[in-house]
């Protein structure tokens, strides 16, 4: 209707799939320290390294951080399936599923461990059993509020002078904003 020519329209729409395009995305993980030693893993999807690597420079630098070498964190955690269960969520679409019924199916399924917070539970499992234990609380009903794979700390850091709170806050916010940036994981003991 617009007499636009036919191949400027394929070129959208191949442009838009993704064929033929010069951009090629690629990982690239962050690691470093903010304020008082809290640790931060930053995995970014990017087409143009240079840029991501400025900006989260940028958000360590100003929170008061440093970014060190690969692997420099990174050992303090380890890598799980996360599955995160709130417990009003639960009551609502599941009556009166208790804690162990619970536990129960999620162990079953493969599930390596089963924690009780206030007001959800969190369910652990090794990378490799995530999808099948998903999978299964799903078919039981299960409301998920989370489920991922996740960096999980083995320790964590607590802070209490607010000047560092508000600094690693504030590069945490700065990462947050960053379009590059997929996933942050820390530490800090919020």
């Amino acid at each position: 209707a617009n007499n636009m020519p036919n191949d400027t329209i394929d070129r959208g729409i191949k442009k838009a799939a993704g064929a033929d395009s010069a951009d090629s995305y690629e990982h690239a993980t962050y690691e470093g320290y903010g304020p008082n030693g809290v640790a931060i893993i930053v995995e970014t999807l990017t087409d143009n390294k240079n840029r991501t690597a400025s900006n989260v420079r940028n958000a360590f630098t100003k929170g008061y951080g440093s970014i060190g070498t690969q692997g420099c964190v990174s050992f303090m955690f380890d890598q799980k399936g996360q599955i995160i269960i709130d417990k009003e969520e639960l009551e609502d679409e599941c009556g009166e599923m208790d804690a162990d019924e619970l536990m129960m199916t999620a162990l079953d399924a493969g599930a390596e461990d089963f924690n009780e917070e206030e007001d959800s539970f969190e369910i652990l499992t090794a990378p490799d059993d995530f999808s099948a234990v998903r999978e299964a609380l799903e078919k039981a009903g299960i409301p998920m509020v989370e489920a991922q794979v996740a960096m999980v700390p083995q320790t964590y850091v607590d802070l209490t002078d607010e000047k560092d709170v508000k600094n690693l806050q504030r590069t945490l916010d700065l990462l947050d904003e960053d379009d590059d940036v997929t996933d942050v994981w820390t530490n800090w003991n919020e």
